[in-house]
């Protein structure tokens, strides 16, 4: 059973619509997927009740209570878990990360927000588990080469030791649209481009797993 937890300490980052979308991308009418959602806020399980689609399945816990949770869903055949965390609570994220097999660390590229990703991946590499840093929201490519606030960003998360993933969730309507009505963008327009970028971070994540 994969266990990927999304975590980041600024709020804003963009967790939630990763987890939703991931978790949908993992579903498999033979291997079902668990939605975890830690954050007390609980947009993760507000996005669920929208949905009519039976799977992923949710659970809201505490981060503490993983463990436990995480341990009967690889009983009872779950194929894999997405853990939503907090961004403030330290002791929940690291609960989060403990019991992962990658975390997925979005950020969007500006520069308060690469500098607060620091602390994330600082935690990360505390616990000893591979981490996978996603550039999101981030203003969509028109030519060849990436947007320069985008490369200056890839840069800057290097510096700090980060693994970065080569797709880059851009900033689109697509995911709004999707969201509200407790879809993703793989089901509301699934040759959109939003859904394009989706489909290859996971197979991104999905290699950066293997090669554990």
């Amino acid at each position: 059973m994969q266990v990927i937890s999304i975590a980041a300490r600024k709020g804003g980052s963009g967790k939630t619509t990763l987890a939703t979308h991931l978790s949908v991308l993992a579903a498999d009418k033979s291997k079902p997927v668990l939605l975890l959602d830690t954050d007390p806020q609980r947009s993760l399980a507000w996005w669920w009740r929208q949905r009519d689609a039976e799977t992923p399945q949710l659970v809201e816990c505490d981060g503490r209570d993983l463990p436990k949770v995480i341990d009967v869903a690889g009983k009872e055949g779950v194929h894999a878990c997405i853990v939503d965390t907090p961004p403030h609570a330290e002791n929940s994220i690291l609960s989060a990360m403990r019991v992962s097999d990658i975390i997925i660390i979005p950020t969007r590229p500006g520069p308060f927000d690469l500098a607060a990703c620091s602390s994330t991946i600082e935690m990360a590499a505390r616990v000893g588990k591979k981490a996978l840093t996603v550039i999101n929201h981030a203003p969509p490519r028109t030519g060849s080469a990436e947007p320069s606030i985008v490369a200056e960003a890839r840069e800057a998360l290097k510096a700090m030791g980060a693994t970065v993933a080569e797709t880059v969730v851009s900033q689109r309507v697509a995911f709004s649209h999707a969201v509200i009505s407790g879809a993703t963008v793989t089901e509301y327009e699934p040759e959109g481009r939003a859904a394009v970028e989706m489909k290859a971070l996971w197979a991104e994540i999905q290699k950066t797993i293997g090669g554990k």
